[in-house]
């Protein structure tokens, strides 16, 4: 028989415990017990064993010494199994049988309900001649709380947080923009000019597709849908609209926007929370990152379009644009099918029915990589102490976990929240843990760290991993997530192997 000693922490403990009862848990390996710092369950000088059998696939936890000093705040009600964790590192505490802690979180607003909800402020902002910026806004009426500004993924807009307006904006200010070229922040004039005359097939032009004339407007000669011009969109709505530092959220290529964003300007960022943040973007050259390079392409997305994208744009547009496609897209990002989407079903498909989306998405797909790549932008944050909090929807099919794990491996000390169920918009899917999870992040960055962060118990308890399962109400009916806590401890070869074996189920993958 094999004896390991090591010291409990208020994740990884036992529960319903009595002097001298040997309690039993199923683990794997001894690998399960991570290498921990010196950091009592017990006061005093109760510590715990674990005695191996290498013929048995089980272990028994036995109290070493008296169990009468456990303090009793570490041993809640809400632990319902023997051992509060069947899995370590980034395998949690799901080990089948064993289940994880519950806790109750805030259901959202309901207005059919009377619940008091936010009002949502649709404004436009005239950033650059014909280029007016979209953004709405709520609790603006709460003048000293934090503000937050939420940027889009792509191919969507400030609709994609709606239920971040509505809820958040009760006790903080809140604003969410449309990138130019997305949203509600195309041009509101054609930014080419036709030299020849329509086709036939074109008749009066009341259908033409903007963007696909032969010579580019004076207004829009310069124009690329880049991450460099989105990065200077947010440095200049800041500035003139918000008017001071502000805590950025981004999804997907908003997530990158605000990475990129804030290593730029740190000054204006109070911190940044990243949703399934893509890690990369564009696929051009940058001209001053490479000029040399970048000579190869002689258009990087700028307006008029050669005349083969020009077709290539028609084609493809015709395609993705249908309802059918949008649909099916929608599927494939969240995993909880019964999320209702039909206001961001609805709400893209009035985006693509605008004259300029077809030649805007064309511009973004060959505007050039911004001057920083994601993990660059991840170094200049941390270079500049701008805290980064990472929260992501385990089961999304593009920005797969391995990313976020790449993330916290550059930044350790950043909190690293994990939900499942939960797809590639987990502020939309999820939104009530989300937005509990947003809140609990921002008191804590408010206090300097004295205020926990959400799901520990104590400030100095971010070393360890945690699972919980956050309960909710939704439409009256219970709904729950398991988010797990990923802490600065774990090393990421555990992380990496947790994440590999999370993917084989009785030796076949699952992707």
């Amino acid at each position: 028989m094999e004896i390991c000693s090591f010291y409990s922490t208020p994740y990884y403990c036992v529960v319903n415990v009595k002097p001298n009862v040997i309690q039993k848990c199923l683990i794997s390996n001894q690998a399960m017990f991570p290498r921990l710092k010196e950091r009592r369950l017990c006061s005093g000088s109760d510590v715990y064993s674990v005695m191996k059998n290498k013929n048995q696939r089980s272990c028994t936890v036995a109290s070493v010494k008296g169990v009468d000093s456990v303090d009793s705040t570490l041993l809640s009600e809400s632990y319902s199994s023997d051992v509060v964790d069947g899995k370590v590192g980034t395998q949690g505490v799901t080990s089948r049988g064993i289940s994880v802690p519950k806790v109750m979180i805030p259901s959202l607003p309901s207005e059919a309900k009377g619940d008091a909800v936010a009002v949502i402020d649709s404004c436009l902002w005239e950033w650059k001649p014909k280029l007016n910026v979209h953004y709405e806004k709520s609790g603006c009426q709460n003048v000293n709380s934090a503000p937050i500004l939420f940027l889009p993924g792509f191919g969507v807009g400030s609709f994609h947080y709606e239920k971040q307006l509505k809820d958040l904006g009760r006790d903080n200010r809140i604003w969410a923009l449309d990138f130019i070229g997305q949203g509600k922040s195309l041009p509101c004039e054609d930014p080419t000019s036709r030299s020849k005359r329509l086709d036939e097939s074109e008749g009066d032009g009341n259908n033409v597709l903007w963007g696909l004339g032969d010579e580019a407007e004076p207004w829009a000669k310069e124009l690329v849908y880049s991450v460099d011009l989105w990065r200077e969109q947010v440095r200049y709505f800041i500035e003139e609209v918000i008017k001071e530092p502000v805590y950025i959220v981004g999804n997907s290529l908003g997530g990158y926007v605000a990475l990129y964003f804030a290593a730029y300007y740190p000054q204006l960022v109070k911190g940044v929370t990243l949703l399934n943040a893509t890690p990369f973007w564009g696929f051009l050259p940058n001209p001053v990152r490479s000029p040399r390079l970048s000579r190869l392409f002689p258009w990087a997305g700028t307006f008029p379009l050669p005349s083969n994208i020009k077709k290539l744009t028609e084609l493809v547009w015709q395609k993705i644009s249908a309802p059918e496609s949008i649909a099916e897209v929608l599927k494939q990002v969240y995993a909880d099918h019964t999320t209702k989407v039909d206001k961001v079903f609805s709400s893209i498909l009035e985006v693509t029915e605008h004259p300029a989306a077809a030649a805007s998405l064309a511009s973004i797909m060959f505007a050039p990589q911004g001057q920083l790549n994601f993990k660059e932008a991840l170094t200049g944050c941390r270079m500049n102490n701008v805290p980064v909090c990472l929260i992501y929807g385990k089961e999304d099919p593009w920005v797969t976990p391995i990313w976020g794990l790449q993330v916290k491996r550059q930044v350790p000390e950043a909190p690293y929240y994990q939900i499942s169920p939960a797809g590639h918009c987990p502020h939309d899917e999820v939104p009530e843990i989300v937005n509990f999870l947003l809140r609990g992040w921002i008191k804590n960055v408010e206090s300097d760290s004295s205020v926990a962060l959400p799901l520990l118990d104590y400030p100095e308890s971010v070393e360890y991993d945690v699972v919980k399962e956050l309960e909710f109400v939704r439409q009256g009916v219970k709904k729950s997530a398991k988010v797990q806590f990923y802490g600065s401890m774990t090393s990421q070869w555990e992380r990496l192997g947790m994440f590999l074996k999370s993917r084989f189920q009785n030796g076949v993958y699952s992707p």
